[in-house]
């Protein structure tokens, strides 16, 4: 496998693995603290009912899952091409 090609799936392994990270983060976040957005922007979209965290919750769950996923087969991938 050419040099390019694999600095490319190593650069998406990355990205992958940082954004498995910050919404694995941001999830955990809103499950132990559901109140952060209006803490930190102020803005309440819900009006405390919890909706919108829920949603967030499942969506950065959803998130962390594909990233983790699609950076298992850019590892797969890596690995592959090194022969390993």
């Amino acid at each position: 496998m050419y040099n390019s090609a694999k600095r490319t799936l190593w650069r998406h392994f990355w990205v992958q693995t940082v954004v498995a990270a910050i919404s694995g983060s941001l999830s955990l976040i809103t499950l132990l603290w559901p109140d952060w957005i209006e803490a930190v922007s102020g803005w309440d979209p819900d009006q405390y009912d919890g909706a919108v965290e829920w949603a967030i919750v499942a969506t950065m769950l959803l998130v962390t899952i594909v990233a983790l996923a699609t950076g298992a087969r850019s590892r797969r991938q890596l690995r592959a091409a090194e022969g390993v």
